[in-house]
């Protein structure tokens, strides 16, 4: 099945250079563009791409108006709250924090610097495409992954810590089941435990403590 990409990024050159290298792959089209979040907006609603490349340095602009010249975190919120099955994959400059952990708050499940080799863009839009997380070694660094001595998994048992693995990678209760030999019951069981024992409200802050953990799949 084709892999379906928006790209993102306020200058041309760079978005055809991203296109270049994804079509590359056989099974990646880059079926449209956009230079600004509304635009990005506008092109999900309309194209529904199964991944979105984009940078967060982009403007957003409404009626004309410029609201920031950096709204790439904007445009992921946005995007997210269309309610598609659209993934959001970062792909920018901004590398340093509190950038990754705000993109991965906003939505995000993909995560690179503009330093990544060709190869390495194409298995994270891949990997973000099948619902998993992408973060380059660089932007895991830079969010200050801890030992697990300092994890606040600590205190999860090995099972939980198993299905918190797989819930951060997106994949479904029933995959989750099936892997691991368990119920669906059971699995809603383990998430409700987990989420309680981090004191976490849903899986977008699971994602977000799996990838500071490091207990994502690159």
């Amino acid at each position: 099945m084709t892999i379906r990409i928006l790209l993102v990024d306020d200058h041309s050159i760079i978005r055809a250079g991203y296109q270049q290298i994804l079509e590359k792959h056989p099974e990646i089209s880059v079926v449209a563009e956009a230079e600004t979040g509304q635009c990005a907006v506008n092109a999900c609603i309309k194209y529904r791409p199964d991944v979105v490349v984009l940078d967060l340095s982009i403007p957003f602009k409404v009626a004309s108006e410029e609201v920031s010249s950096a709204c790439g975190l904007e445009t992921i919120r946005r995007i997210m709250a269309l309610g598609l099955h659209t993934r959001l994959l970062v792909l920018t400059a901004m590398c340093n924090e509190p950038y990754p952990s705000q993109a991965v708050t906003a939505g995000a499940t993909g995560y690179l610097t503009k330093h990544c080799a060709p190869d390495e863009l194409i298995s994270a839009v891949q990997a973000v495409s099948k619902g998993q997380s992408y973060f380059s070694a660089a932007v895991l660094n830079e969010m200050n992954v801890g030992t697990e001595a300092q994890s606040p998994l600590a205190g999860l048992s090995k099972r939980e810590l198993e299905v918190f693995s797989m819930l951060a990678e997106s994949f479904p209760v029933a995959q989750i089941a099936e892997s691991l030999c368990l119920s669906p019951k059971t699995v809603h069981a383990h998430r409700a435990n987990i989420l309680r024992k981090l004191k976490l409200k849903n899986n977008a802050e699971l994602v977000k403590l799996a990838v500071r953990s490091g207990y994502t799949a690159n």
